[in-house]
């Protein structure tokens, strides 16, 4: 189980209803196919063995026989398959028919899953026939085995892999068997459903999917029943889907049948619940019989794939909501704040790049939303050795396109004298000649916020606050940081949405034109007029700094497989060696770093990854980034 994921299926037979060796062999077939593509894990629909609407024949002692002979042949024909498998079949148990799943493990029946639901409304009508399991488990013989039936947890030699059952009717009631499952440790939970179709059903069904996966952090697979039961009232669909804590990881098309393969990342699973102190696990109180099952741990190649900009949604409508949904909690925090203090001035350093734009857009946004005058919007131009005209430009035109108040204070004098009073030649452009500009800078609005009883924006970004890409007590400080939640490859966007949202022609072409502009402090003198310090070609892209944090922060991924991740998500792109390298960069800045995002000023958090430190992340500021690099180096 390389980096912690194993590939699962959710398989919807074409069976005959009734038929119950028609139904074996068919369900053989998937069996062997799904272990051919290295699945750990496949579940079939609720009464498969049989079909779903056998109605009062399920109270004929022949299907049931015949039922339970399917069983064996299934468990017999599948012995050198090396999964775990859930069959459903009706099965009797001192006088009392039972919904059941079986599992099938290497030639055996491992045990019985008795459904807990038994829906009797609308068109279900199982407690005509089935009795409804409480509690508890005990053990009965099958296959001259004494098996468990009830209440079963199935752990294999996967250390986080735990499979627990619930069939169709127990997702869709108030308290889910699935609930108690995962509190007892289960990962996985399996769910053999003959959920018929009608219009609009698919949807709220894949929404239950998802919404019981992210509530109990676990992966979910749902069988669905399909072509091959009667349709004499109801059709069903073969919906399968598959999902790992609130994301769809496979889906089948509806009226299909056969195997809809998902990965499931389990490290990923554990790693959420264990930074998650509310998730009850309590040994003490488990009800559940534990049953091992041995597996082989596979080395899977992947055919999942990650999205390489994990902070931008890929639909354009998913993306338009995204962006102004954080631009209004942006402008919130910021409005919320100068109310609070009585403040109606706003001072931002305007340098013509993304953020600091992005600033002035949220700072917009905060004014009209306590129906302020944008001229309380104090923005100022500093140039200096490395400002372009380009970029100073498009300062003039945001500010005047925006309506609001704009300075101008050249520090080039200021930062001379600065040099000369500690001795720094300004010919050598070294990491002071550059940091007494940004620190100048810092000071002028600073002072200027003073003079005018106002506040200085922050413009940093948490791409920035992750690789300590800010001088210290220069564009690291500020009295509120508006974007320090906001990674660039977001930032990008969000500046776009202004753009095309904005009735004004000028502004929109003044935005498209800062979008255009390579990103870079502009601390060093410009080349022929044009930026000479770009700070991709330093630190590395921030596409993929972007990728590393997001894996790395909210994922808890280590570096290898942070490492595995992106040679796919960025195939044709980066090649292995660039990723390793600028990921080498990334990790150690990110610890090198943490000593400026130890005191950093107060922001609004948007989304689930920050690096507040009264937030969450709490890092010592002198860690060790050993352990880190030694597993990037390892196979």
């Amino acid at each position: 189980m390389k980096d912690g994921f194993i590939r699962v299926a959710a398989a919807t037979p074409d069976i005959k209803v009734a038929d119950c060796d028609y139904n074996a062999d068919r369900i053989i077939e998937l069996i062997k196919q799904a272990a051919e593509e290295d699945a750990s894990i496949v579940v079939f629909p609720e009464l498969c063995i049989t079909g779903y609407t056998c109605g009062d024949l399920f109270l004929q002692k022949v299907l049931l026989d015949g039922a339970k002979n399917a069983l064996v042949k299934i468990a017999k024909e599948t012995a050198d398959c090396d999964l775990l498998a859930f069959v459903g079949l009706p099965f009797e148990v001192d006088g009392k028919l039972y919904n059941c799943a079986a599992a099938v493990n290497r030639g055996s029946v491992e045990g019985f899953v008795p459904k807990k639901n038994i829906p009797n409304y609308s068109e279900f009508y199982e407690a005509r026939h089935f009795t409804p399991w409480q509690e508890g488990s005990h053990g009965l013989v099958f296959m001259d085995d004494y098996i468990p039936f009830g209440d079963i947890i199935f752990g294999g030699c996967i250390p986080e892999l735990a499979v627990g059952v619930e069939i169709c009717e127990d997702l869709w009631v108030p308290e889910p068997p699935s609930g108690k499952l995962a509190e007892a440790g289960a990962t996985i939970i399996c769910n053999l459903s003959a959920s018929d179709e009608i219009i609009g059903k698919g949807e709220y069904r894949e929404q239950l999917v998802k919404s019981q996966s992210a509530r109990l952090v676990c992966g979910y697979i749902y069988a669905d029943a399909g072509m091959g039961e009667s349709t004499q009232d109801l059709i069903f669909s073969g919906h399968n889907l598959i999902a790992e804590n609130g994301t769809i990881v496979g889906e089948s098309r509806k009226f299909t049948t056969g195997l809809t393969f998902g990965e499931i990342d389990l490290h990923r699973l554990i790693a959420e619940r264990r930074k998650m102190n509310t998730f009850p696990i309590d040994s003490r109180t488990r009800k559940f019989e534990s049953v091992y099952f041995p597996i082989t741990m596979k080395n899977l190649d992947l055919k999942r794939r990650f999205p390489p900009m994990p902070f931008v949604p890929s639909d354009k409508d998913d993306l338009n909501s995204r962006c102004e949904e954080i631009l209004t909690m942006q402008a919130t925090g910021l409005a919320t704040r100068l109310r609070h203090i009585g403040c109606k001035t706003a001072v931002i350093g305007l340098s013509g790049g993304l953020d600091s734009t992005l600033a002035l857009i949220v700072a917009v946004h905060a004014f009209d939303m306590l129906g302020l005058d944008r001229k309380g919007i104090l923005t100022v131009t500093m140039p200096c050795f490395g400002t372009t005209n380009r970029t100073k430009s498009n300062a003039l035109s945001l500010a005047e396109a925006y309506g609001v108040e704009l300075k101008e204070v050249n520090i080039t004098a200021a930062v001379r004298q600065h040099f000369a009073d500690i001795g720094q030649s300004e010919s050598v452009t070294d990491v002071t000649f550059e940091n007494g500009q940004a620190r100048e800078r810092t000071q002028v609005l600073m002072d200027i916020a003073n003079q005018k009883g106002g506040i200085v924006i922050g413009t940093g970004d948490l791409s920035e606050l992750a690789l300590g890409w800010a001088t210290y007590n220069g564009d690291h400080m500020s009295m509120y940081g508006v974007n320090a939640s906001v990674p660039k490859t977001l930032v990008r966007h969000l500046v776009s949405y202004e753009s095309r949202n904005t009735d004004n022609k000028r502004l929109s072409e003044v935005l498209d034109d800062v979008l255009d502009t390579p990103v870079s402090p502009e601390l060093l003198p410009p080349t022929e007029g044009e930026i000479s310090q770009k700070t991709e070609d330093i630190v590395g892209p921030y596409e993929l700094h972007d990728f590393f944090l997001y894996y790395m922060v909210r994922c808890g991924f280590p570096p290898k497989k942070i490492l595995r991740i992106a040679e796919q998500s960025f195939a044709g792109r980066f090649d292995r060696d660039t990723i390793k390298k600028w990921l080498t960069v990334f990790l150690k800045r990110f610890f090198s770093q943490q000593f400026k995002r130890s005191c950093l000023p107060d922001g609004p958090k948007v989304g689930s990854v920050t690096l507040s430190p009264r937030g969450d992340w709490r890092m010592p500021s002198d860690a060790c980034v050993r352990l880190w690099l030694e597993d990037l180096e390892q196979n």
